[in-house]
């Protein structure tokens, strides 16, 4: 290392103190921080780039820079409670800062310890910090203004200083952002965003035409009454503590008496249970005899139900041979008389044919003479052609009137649909999502003109189309819409939900593409909600809403369609999200619920995230807890949770009035075409009854011309008839009798053998019948016993039954009770062992003795707990209250001053104030345009003015100093034309660009003595990052600007990253120093172990995978080492304690490289 150059002492690989800007931070020393046991190391004086893998401590470095100047937590984006940095089982941490000092002055070591047994328990750890200044006590105050004052170090400006969870927040400055955060930046005493603010407080008050007493009087007046509530709720509060102490007693009290019953109960039911047992065994023994009868009976029935078989089966077997031979007799007497029947009809088909052909011959005439009296059909044939050619004129005129009808009906239909539409608007304009969604609408024209172009083409989707997700969800409450406001990121909010691929290509393709505006878009497929997986199962769910007051997932706080509900779950995981309440936020601090949330329940190692909202007063948080991917540790952030404002409600008087103006315009249109339409209906109706007559008389003459040829068809089918029965009489029959008499003698022989069989066959049947009559009887005698016996052992097996079960009964109820009565002893002795506590013993025995009196008290004392809500910060508020009371006083006496001092007051600050900003803009404009172009991009930085205004006297004003605002315009592509830096327009990676290449140009007008910027470089592809760290390096290293001042150069830079690009030319810069993280289990045993020649060597002397081995080597020790520490528990734990010491790396003598080593020894 280069030897020291200045009289300042400095420790073993320090810089000279000479290349140290005043207020550049010379040492940093960090015990139980974060993920720090113990580190020291030494920042170079200019570039510094610290390089780490994620989740080793890089950005921890940034946070206890900032905590050790006097910044708060907020400022972080992390947490809301310093004592949340404080390191996992430990109480203190400290953080040490040395800084340099002015030539010849003091050298300052600021000093932060942060003790977590310190601090209001609710609070944000305000009062748990002690701040020391070169070893003296002092405070929060002295440190800020020793750092902002003397060294001029604004860590609140992220200019100067962005930590990793605010790098997102500057790429999302507006305008008005921007520029307060540049005048922060560029003087010393903030002397250009000081002036700005009181511009702008000098100017809203001129807008005010007069001194509002009254409004300042009733503010007074609330003060005191709330000072007064205050005073009262403080003694409420004394006297809740005495009774919550009460509470105690009383539980342990009916802990210890609920005990004793269970006692006396379980040894009651013990001899109930020994004397049920003896009755049973007395009443089993009485059975025995019934049973051996029993047995016998039952042999006897089966013998004789044997025999009954066997002769009932021989019975059916003769019954089958008598129906058979009955049935074969019957069957030949039938065929007997068919026969018979046939020989009688042969004669008298004859007769018959004979009188049908009469009868024919009689209806032929008939026929003949009905056709004669029917018209000429010629005659037919020309009335029906005068009818058709009289409705084919009807139809013709009749088109003409359904035309014109047709016409007025749709004008009047349209206009009823538009007034149907309008008053459907204004009834959703009386509700609050539609109020809501007008005035989201009023506030983002182009979020207005989006929803309107996809109104207006809902025919050219394919599915539905929803959105924006703000206007179709609604919440259930006020703190609801908050929650989801908070946590779902405003894109997200404006996003429209599809369903398909193809209505997501058209919606871009038409709106961006096209219409050139700006447009989210999510894909929800089909538009189904999927069943989702619980964050935490149903037992823990339970304990978290009876034990904690949780009361369920953000999900379940707002309605809407089921495609935005599944949107929202799959872009913010509102079902992963738990809503809490006071209750929860209480358990947050007293019995650990983040521990309690990041357990995971199956049982394996490791911790889960969760994220929560609480409520305490009228404010509420959101507390999240991410795992560390490297540690595996937890780190918790809080947030304090803003109104809703996309998600309030709201509507547009002014919006709605207009609207019911066009609905009395539409009912008027419609008053005046209902007689139009009316008059064309009459006429219409008058032709369609004209046509209907001409239809009848061409039916009618068709009737009868379809008459004639029906009777001319039947006329030829009773000609047909009429010589088929003439036919009939003629016919000889004397051959088919001959048949029919043979047919006769030979069935009657057949029927004449089968009854003779039938009768033997009846009289065996008879005799079977006898017999099993008898045996019949018999068995029946058996079976009338065996049912009285059976009744009796019945009798006696329900007596048993009962027994039985009461016994069990009565087992299964001493169980239970000697199980419960050892719980509740468990229970007791766990509140109160009284056995060894004779103290405690001695508070119960003075309660009283009862459990219906202890029960009595308990609810007496929870009631008045319940009453009083327990509320710590009373006395804070009550203090404050008194402050505002005083300062609202003098600002009522104050308010006599004129008005025309803080006008003459604004004019004389306004103009040097204006002329600086804008040489600034300037200088800035110059330096960003010219880096912008080297990376082959373009780019300018422009003051914006807001509209002028009108001023008291109708004239115009100047504009508001709250819309002046800086603006960066970029190109990155050649066609493209300079726009403003906005997410919605530019990629994560142009952001990136263009916010480095803006601090860059801001650097050289910084007076800050150093500046910190965390992991800004991710996102950016390899050409970008390149370009954008040789422009870092070219600022942060460049020569002094007054070459016989070697402090006027640019300052300290800190640079965070995970990873660097290889080849990196600009490394070799002797200004660079990188600082190396080697934190965590499996790192350096010690940081001597990191040998950067034997390292450098073993690369340029091994070729190919030799040089891998030669690394391996020179970390064996840290490989071959678990590292461990005691937490004075006695349990040893994974755990990354570091400390660094300064390591140099030499690449030849005439490049030389500063590198640290941040590892984690042991």
């Amino acid at each position: 290392m280069e030897s020291p150059s200045s009289p300042l002492p400095s420790s073993a690989g320090e810089e000279p103190a000479a290349q140290y800007k005043p207020g550049s931070i010379r040492r940093v020393r960090l015990q139980n921080f974060l993920t720090y046991s113990d580190v020291e190391f030494f920042p170079g004086p200019r570039l510094n780039v610290v390089v780490g893998p994620n989740g080793t401590g890089k950005s921890t470095i940034l946070c206890a820079i900032c905590l050790g100047l006097g910044g708060q937590p907020p400022l972080l984006g992390r947490a809301d409670d310093a004592r949340l940095f404080i390191m996992h089982k430990k109480e203190v941490a400290t953080i040490e800062i040395e800084l340099v000092p002015f030539h010849g002055g003091q050298t300052h070591v600021l000093k932060r310890v942060i003790d977590n047994n310190k601090g209001a328990e609710k609070g944000r750890g305000a009062g748990a910090s002690t701040y020391y200044i070169n070893g003296t006590k002092s405070n929060m105050k002295e440190v800020k203004t020793l750092v902002t004052e003397k060294y001029h170090i604004s860590v609140d400006n992220l200019c100067t200083f962005l930590p990793q969870d605010r790098v997102g927040n500057f790429s999302g400055f507006d305008a008005q952002q921007l520029l307060h955060e540049t005048e922060k930046s560029l003087s010393g005493s903030k002397h250009l965003y000081g002036t700005h603010m009181k511009l702008i407080d000098l100017q809203k008050e001129l807008r005010s035409n007069n001194n509002n007493f009254e409004t300042i009087g009733e503010k007074l007046e609330t003060l005191q009454k709330e000072n007064d509530r205050l005073e009262r709720e403080k003694e409420l509060m004394e006297e809740r503590k005495k009774y919550m102490e009460q509470m105690g007693l009383l539980n342990c009290k009916k802990a210890w008496l609920e005990f004793d019953e269970a006692r006396a109960h379980a040894l009651e039911l013990k001899e109930l249970r020994k004397q049920t047992k003896a009755e049973l065994d007395q009443a089993m023994a009485a059975m025995k005899p019934l049973l051996d009868q029993q047995g016998k009976i039952t042999s006897e029935v089966e013998r004789m139900k044997a025999r009954s078989a066997a002769l009932d089966k021989g019975l059916k077997r003769n019954h089958t041979d008598y129906d058979k031979s009955t049935r074969k007799g019957e069957k030949f007497q039938d065929e007997i008389e068919e026969e018979l029947s046939n020989l009688a009809s042969i004669d008298s088909a004859q007769r018959r044919a004979e009188k049908n052909a009469a009868d024919q011959k009689l209806r032929v005439e008939e026929l003949q003479a009905k056709l004669a009296d029917y018209p000429n059909e010629e005659e037919i044939d020309a009335t029906l052609a005068e009818a058709h050619a009289e409705i084919r004129e009807l139809k013709r005129n009749l088109d003409v009137a359904k035309r014109e009808h047709g016409h007025v009906h749709r004008q009047l239909q349209e206009i009823a649909d538009n007034c149907g539409r309008s008053e459907r608007k204004l009834e959703g304009m009386n509700d609050e999502k539609s109020r809501r969604t007008e005035r989201i609408f009023r506030q983002q024209p182009k979020l207005h003109q989006t929803y309107q172009w996809i109104d207006q083409n809902r025919k050219m989707f394919r599915r539905p189309v929803l959105g924006p997700i703000v206007c179709e969800v609604t919440p259930k409450g006020d703190n609801a819409a908050a929650y989801l406001e908070q946590h779902v990121s405003n894109n997200i909010l404006k996003a429209y939900v599809v369903e398909c691929k193809e209505d997501y290509n058209l919606l871009y393709r038409e709106v961006r593409g096209k219409l050139k505006l700006p447009i989210n878009v999510v894909t929800v497929p089909n538009g189904t909600l999927n069943q989702v997986t619980p964050m935490y199962t149903q037992e823990k769910m339970n304990i978290l809403k009876n034990q904690h007051g949780v009361l369920g997932y953000l999900d379940e706080s707002f309605t809407g369609p089921d495609a935005v509900l599944q949107a929202l779950r799959d872009h913010a995981s509102v079902h992963k999200v738990l809503v809490g309440s006071t209750k929860t936020h209480e358990s947050m601090d007293r019995h650990n619920l983040l521990d309690f949330l990041s357990q995971k329940e199956d049982g394996s190692r490791g911790l889960m995230g969760s994220c929560i909202f609480t409520s305490q007063g009228n404010r509420s948080y959101k507390s999240t807890t991410n795992i560390s991917a490297y540690s595996k540790k937890a780190s918790t952030r809080g947030d304090e949770v803003m109104p809703p404002k996309m998600l309030a409600p709201g509507t547009n008087p002014q919006v709605k009035a207009e609207l019911e103006d066009s609905i009395d315009q539409l009912k008027r249109q419609i008053e005046e075409l209902r007689p139009k339409e009316m008059e064309a209906k009459t006429r219409q109706e008058a032709m369609n009854q004209e046509g209907q007559a001409t239809s009848q008389r061409s039916r009618e003459a068709k009737s009868v011309k379809n008459e004639i040829r029906n009777i001319r068809g039947k006329l030829d089918h009773a000609t047909r008839k009429l010589q088929d029965y003439e036919e009939s009489a003629k016919k000889d029959n004397m051959t088919e009798k001959k048949t029919t008499v043979a047919k006769v003698r030979r069935h009657f022989v057949g029927c004449m053998t089968a009854l003779q069989n039938a009768g033997e066959a009846h009289t065996k049947l008879m005799k079977d019948n006898y017999t099993l009559a008898g045996v019949k009887m018999t068995e029946d005698g058996l079976r009338a016993a065996e049912r009285k016996t059976n009744d009796a052992i019945s009798e006696v097996q329900k007596v048993n039954a009962d027994k039985q079960r009461e016994y069990s009964q009565i087992s299964s109820n001493y169980q239970q009770v000697l199980k419960n009565t050892k719980n509740l002893r468990a229970k007791a002795t766990e509140m109160v062992d009284i056995h060894n506590d004779p103290v405690m013993r001695a508070k119960l025995e003075e309660l009283p003795e009862t459990l219906p009196e202890v029960e009595a008290a308990l609810d007496e004392a929870t009631l008045k707990v319940n009453s009083t809500t327990d509320n710590p910060e009373v006395l804070v508020q009550y203090e404050q209250r008194k402050r505002e009371i005083v300062e609202t006083r003098e600002e009522l006496e104050g308010l006599s001053h004129a008005q025309d001092a803080k006008r003459v007051n604004l004019e004389k600050m306004k103009d040097p104030w204006e002329s600086a900003l804008k040489n600034t803009v300037t200088k800035v404009n110059t330096l960003f345009e010219k880096y912008m172009t080297e990376l082959g991009f373009a780019g300018e930085v422009r003051l914006a003015k807001g509209e002028p205004i009108s001023g008291e006297d109708g004239g115009e004003e100047e504009s508001s100093f709250e819309d002046w605002g800086i603006e960066i315009r970029v190109k990155f592509r050649e066609k493209s034309s300079l726009q403003t830096l906005s997410a919605h327009v530019h990629s994560g990676g142009e952001r990136s660009v263009s916010t480095i290449m803006y601090l860059m140009a801001l650097q050289e007008l910084m007076v800050s003595p150093f500046r910190c910027v965390d992991e800004i470089n991710q996102g950016l592809d390899e050409r970008n990052e390149r370009l954008v760290f040789r422009r870092i390096v070219a600022n942060s290293t460049q020569p002094p600007k007054i070459p016989s001042d070697p402090l006027s150069h640019a300052g300290q830079y800190f640079l965070i990253t995970p990873k660097l690009l290889p080849n990196l030319t600009d490394m070799e810069n002797e200004d660079v120093t990188v600082l190396f993280i080697f934190n965590g289990p499996f790192n350096f045993r010690h940081f001597s172990d990191w040998n950067p020649d034997k390292f450098v060597k073993g690369i340029s002397e091994t070729p190919g995978d030799e040089g891998e081995d030669n690394l391996d080597n020179n970390n064996s020790s840290s490989k071959a080492t678990k590292h461990s520490y005691d937490d004075g528990d006695g349990e040893d734990e994974k755990e990354n304690n570091v400390n660094a010491r300064d390591g140099g790396l030499t690449s030849s003598r005439s490049s030389r490289k500063k590198m640290r080593v941040v590892e984690a020894p042991h």
